[in-house]
């Protein structure tokens, strides 16, 4: 790994973000004597360190070295878009893996079913989507058409009960410890929030066709992240799913990409906790 492109955090997020809010400072009271007195600490940069801190190891050694200020920058966008979104419904960055759930009963709002149509296939009849995602998927599909490739929509929202037969297969069909390396227990699948596509054949040689490699290099610019990547399997809880997509919106797809090396459990956790700070 790089470390000379990474912020390192030996002792302390909080002492990079100061250090470097420091700076800023000294340099605006040496073309400003008068106002060395009264320059402070954004205090959300205060907040930006001490959440890092908060993070694993694993995630600070992702986080990208940066300028603080223009990390707030990006976060605050994506928070906004984020704002433009239903707010009568979880948040559409909401933190679901295998130590944050979602009730049994719990279903998105004003689910819209997904059916072929000229813009996708569907594997099966039952699918639906929470609306900025089925409206997200519309502009991805549209986008893939115009590259003559027709996207092939597998599985979309689950149920709570849906998800506990689906496990419970699996764990009878492969054992207990396999099955949670691939399937997610009732209640902890980002399939219940309504906003997670599995695209194709479902199979991992499904990232090496045609669609597969379209999909991969566009999804992001409409939105759409890849939610279990090869190779972090202790960080999402998962094996590599090359056919799992998550709409987390363009803003937030961005922001993964440039600070948290492109992991989006790694982006999850940072803006959840944020929001909690």
């Amino acid at each position: 790994m790089r470390h000379s492109a990474k912020i390192i955090f030996g002792f302390s997020c909080s002492l990079f973000f100061l250090a470097f809010s420091a700076c800023a400072r000294q340099k605006k009271s040496a073309e400003n004597p008068a106002q060395q007195e009264t320059q402070k600490v954004n205090p959300e940069i205060e907040k930006l360190g001490r959440v890092l801190f908060s993070m694993t190891d694993r995630c600070k050694d992702a986080v990208t070295n940066g300028d603080p200020e223009d990390f707030l920058a990006d976060l605050h966008r994506v928070l906004d878009e984020q704002a433009d979104f239903r707010t009568d419904d979880l948040p559409l960055y909401f933190l679901i893996d295998k130590k944050h759930s979602v009730p049994a009963e719990y279903e998105p709002k004003d689910l819209i079913a997904v059916k072929s149509n000229d813009l996708w296939n569907v594997s099966r009849n039952d699918l639906s989507l929470r609306p900025e995602a089925y409206r997200a998927l519309e502009k991805l599909s549209a986008a893939a058409l115009e590259d003559g490739i027709k996207l092939l929509v597998s599985s979309t929202y689950r149920s709570y009960e849906y998800q506990a037969g689906l496990f419970n297969r699996y764990v009878a069909q492969d054992g207990l410890a396999l099955a949670e390396r691939y399937s997610a227990r009732p209640g902890t699948s980002q399939h219940q929030l309504g906003c997670a596509v599995d695209f194709g054949s479902v199979t991992d040689d499904w990232a090496d066709t045609k669609m597969g490699k379209w999909v991969y290099d566009n999804a992001a610019d409409y939105g759409w992240s890849l939610s279990f990547p090869k190779e972090y399997e202790d960080v999402t809880g998962y094996i590599w799913e090359c056919w799992h997509f998550r709409y987390i919106g363009r803003a937030a797809c961005q922001f993964q990409k440039k600070w948290f090396s492109d992991v989006q459990q790694f982006m999850l956790e940072f803006i959840d906790a944020w929001c909690k700070e």
